[in-house]
């Protein structure tokens, strides 16, 4: 009976002596003459199963064949072990090599770099760090479903390929089959201008206002020429959007969600996140911890200025109302003045999108980003902008073209409601969560300016 190795080390003493085959990939081999140790991993969980084979068996003598990284099937006994780290061990009675691995084997029993490691993606996920964030990864995209299922969210599905800028940035990759991009874009396949798209919101909008409450988790794209270690020009977002809201129901749900999503870490990934507690960033459990049972600080884009004007901390970018918060002192708000995540409202409507509600000041808009110390934003949100008129207006002013966004408008024509949403982007999230530096250890392959492999 094949059996994973998580199931096994979540055993009772009821699993000693049954007979099990496991598969997995060779860790570490150590051969002691009179019997040998193997350890192996599949992937299921962060420890090895150690299996020992004596010398008597006629087997033993594979274990000269066996390096690091070879594919094996171990068939034995499970014992209790001597050991002060595992609770078992496999007595070894057969060893079936299925895929052996050269001495040029990239992952070698030492530590390697990130930076090393994102040239070879292929084989991260077989590192400790790897697999862990593999499995805080779909850990949290399961949790992220159950959040918003239980809240009787609808999952929808909008289009990759899209006519229209949802952020107004023109940060957009073009879907063409022109060889010639000269040509009138009416010759090409959609007759149009296309692109990868860079938010479902306006698309999950139109299922809000008909459904009540829906959710859209799919990749984005950005063709931003950024090379920091929080940006990346494809990664995955999470997007609700919900009818008879405002903001103050928007920061609620956002802010839920967050604490949701650590509190899942903390329970559901207890030795990853213990693990990257201990190498990765030290007191990660006690920050996670407390966001899960502090309250966010909730402040205006003003008091925000204010506070960044009054500090000592020089900073690279000009603090200015009117002017967008950089990382830089999103991390000041949320590291050393109030220690903990921060939702930002009220923005002025110049720095901020097209679909964003006015407020009645008619200077800002009823907006929120969440700040999470060492990321900065992981969450931008709003009200939706509901009134058709200002809206039209809105979309005028920004240099868009009415016709391309006629069909939003339609949804403000036709039995239009107050409306919110946000975006949440989820490798940010796994950062924020597994204290991961850099944005491209925490996304299976990475797509960034210059770096499309694999």
């Amino acid at each position: 009976m094949r059996i994973k190795i998580k199931k096994i080390i979540a055993s009772d003493e009821s699993i000693i002596s049954k007979k099990i085959k496991v598969f997995g990939w060779v860790k570490t081999i150590r051969d002691q003459k009179s019997f040998a140790f193997i350890e192996i991993n599949d992937g299921s969980s962060l420890a090895n199963l150690q299996g020992v084979i004596d010398s008597s068996n006629e087997d033993f003598r594979k274990i000269v064949q066996i390096s690091i990284g070879a594919s094996v099937c171990l068939e034995g006994e499970v014992v209790k072990s001597p050991g002060k780290n595992q609770k078992f061990e496999l007595k070894i009675e057969n060893i079936t090599i299925i895929g052996n691995s050269p001495e040029d084997y990239p992952l070698q029993k030492k530590r390697h770099s990130f930076e090393y490691l994102r040239t070879i993606s292929h084989l991260r996920c077989r590192t400790n760090t790897g697999g862990a964030i593999a499995r805080v990864r779909s850990s949290l995209i399961y949790h992220s479903h159950k959040f918003f299922q239980d809240r009787d969210f609808l999952y929808i599905q909008t289009p990759v390929i899209t006519a229209s800028d949802t952020e107004g940035a023109g940060e957009l990759f073009r879907v063409t089959t022109l060889s010639d991009l000269r040509k009138d874009p009416k010759e090409d396949f959609f007759k149009k201008e296309a692109y990868l798209t860079v938010s479902g919101q306006l698309n999950a909008e139109a299922f809000a206002l008909g459904m009540s409450d829906v959710y859209v988790f799919s990749p984005t794209f950005r063709a931003e020429n950024s090379h920091t270690s929080r940006h990346l020009a494809e990664f995955w977002m999470l997007e609700p959007e919900f009818a008879f809201g405002d903001l103050k129901d928007d920061i609620k749900l956002a802010s839920d969600y967050i604490k949701y999503m650590a509190k899942a870490a903390l329970d559901e990934n207890e030795d990853d996140i213990a693990f990257f507690d201990k190498f990765i960033e030290k007191g990660l459990i006690e920050r996670l911890t407390h966001v899960v049972e502090s309250p966010f600080e909730v402040i205006t884009y003003t008091d925000a200025i204010k506070i960044l004007e009054k500090a000592t901390k020089k900073f690279e970018f000009e603090v200015s109302w009117g002017l967008d918060l950089q990382s830089e002192h999103e991390r000041y708000l949320t590291e050393e003045h109030f220690k903990k995540p921060v939702v930002v409202i009220d923005y002025p409507k110049e720095i901020k999108s097209f679909y964003m509600k006015d407020n009645k000041d008619g200077k800002t808009v009823a907006a929120m980003d969440i700040l999470v110390p060492k990321i900065g934003e992981i969450v931008g949100g709003s009200q939706r902008e509901d009134d058709f008129e200002l809206l039209k207006n809105k979309i005028k002013n920004k240099g868009l073209d009415l016709n391309t966004y006629k069909w939003y408008l339609d949804l403000r024509k036709y039995g239009s409601a107050p409306h919110a949403g946000f975006g949440v982007g989820f490798e940010r999230l796994i950062q924020f969560i597994t204290g991961m530096e850099n944005i491209r250890d925490v996304i299976p392959f990475y797509r960034a300016a210059g770096s499309c492999d694999f």
